[in-house]
């Protein structure tokens, strides 16, 4: 599955909202988002199934590791650490070739996991980050969810490019404007929400 720019979340939402928005057909969809068509009526199922969690990647890894590391070293890893609890995984597997050949012994990212599922890897704290809200894709009622869009600019006859934005309820699909602009910026946008308020 080929998404383009912004994240692969990011797009797999819009992709919804321009689906539920029936203005487009699959086939077109596809084509835009570059993706199948099995691919885009999976993401249709998961979404209907599941609501915004069903569009995550799903996990793609195997039930069974044949290459997992030994429940030996995964407990000789977890005393070290109980033994030298400020060590991280590099100084902690360099221990681990007193007991253990070269081809038991796991890479430091693995010894990192193994304490970090145990809960021996504490993270530093990190600036709080906004957690994302996601639109309402299926509103009951007129007035619930507008949605505004800048439909593709196009060049006029004095060589000016046109922006034309729409403004429209997301549930009648009654259409509030459709204002031509000569940029897409937040003044004209501000402009033309401001008059849609006013007269609405």
């Amino acid at each position: 599955m080929a998404w383009k720019n912004n994240t692969t979340m990011d797009q797999k939402v819009e992709f919804i909202c321009e689906w539920m928005s029936e203005r487009y057909t699959l086939t077109e969809l596809c084509e835009f988002y570059e993706i199948s068509r099995p691919t885009g009526y999976q993401l249709i199922r998961r979404y209907e199934q599941h609501g915004i969690k069903g569009l995550t990647e799903q996990s793609r890894a195997p039930f069974h590791h044949p290459n997992s590391t030994q429940p030996e070293v995964v407990d000789k890893i977890l005393n070290l650490k109980e033994a030298h609890t400020r060590w991280g995984a590099k100084k902690l597997r360099a221990l681990l070739y007193n007991d253990f050949s070269d081809e038991e012994i796991p890479s430091v990212l693995t010894v990192h996991n193994i304490l970090k599922k145990n809960g021996l890897v504490y993270p530093q704290k990190r600036r709080r980050r906004v957690k994302p809200v996601y639109p309402i894709f299926d509103p009951q009622e007129c007035n619930q969810v507008w949605s505004a869009d800048y439909k593709g600019k196009f060049r006029m006859r004095n060589s000016q490019y046109c922006h034309p934005l729409t403004i429209a309820d997301s549930r009648s699909r009654f259409l509030f404007t459709a204002r031509a602009h000569l940029h897409e910026d937040y003044e004209s946008v501000k402009g033309e929400f401001t008059r849609v308020f006013r007269k609405y």
